[in-house]
């Protein structure tokens, strides 16, 4: 019988010790996914999880929602898309005066709206209303700025840094 206790005695054993072992890798690959996420670099982060992160900043203090970014015409443009939330909190962004740019993190190269001869800048400046999509349309010459690349958008004091395009 003591040959039965003691088998009974190393299957548990060695059962708990598989179990150990298994918690121990699944926590040792909860660590490495997260030291991942930690380590992964600007550039592979969505515009989803940016919004995460961001997005209920903007919607408080500056009443808008930034919808996307997204290169448009072969890649020579970029079109911003944004909700607006809250029309006073949001009127700065349809100022007029207001020249807004794009800056790409990588280049520093400053992307403007253009302006065209008979069609004026191409961005709506129309006094904003709530729940109304907006747009503005940046010049992305040499098609500098990538898909997944990060910007900076600016529309005078509105800032919005490490934005990934779509």
């Amino acid at each position: 019988m003591s040959s039965r206790r003691e088998s009974r005695a190393i299957a548990c054993c060695v059962a708990a010790a598989f179990a150990a072992a298994g918690l121990a890798v699944r926590a040792l690959a909860e660590d490495v996914s997260a030291v991942r996420l930690e380590q992964a670099p600007a550039s592979q982060l969505r515009s989803g999880d940016w919004h995460a992160r961001e997005g209920m900043y903007f919607q408080r203090n500056w009443g808008v929602e930034i919808v996307r970014l997204r290169r448009v015409a072969s890649g020579y443009m970029l079109r911003l898309d944004f909700r607006v939330v809250d029309p006073d909190k949001a009127r700065p962004l349809f100022d007029q005066k207001v020249g807004p740019y794009v800056i790409d993190e990588v280049t520093g190269a400053r992307l403007a709206v253009p302006a065209m001869e008979n069609v004026g800048e191409l961005r709506q400046t129309a006094k904003p209303t709530a729940d109304r999509t907006y747009f503005m349309i940046f010049g992305n010459p040499e098609k500098i700025v990538k898909p997944g690349g990060l910007v900076t958008i600016v529309i005078g004091n509105f800032w919005v840094d490490g934005y990934t395009v779509d």
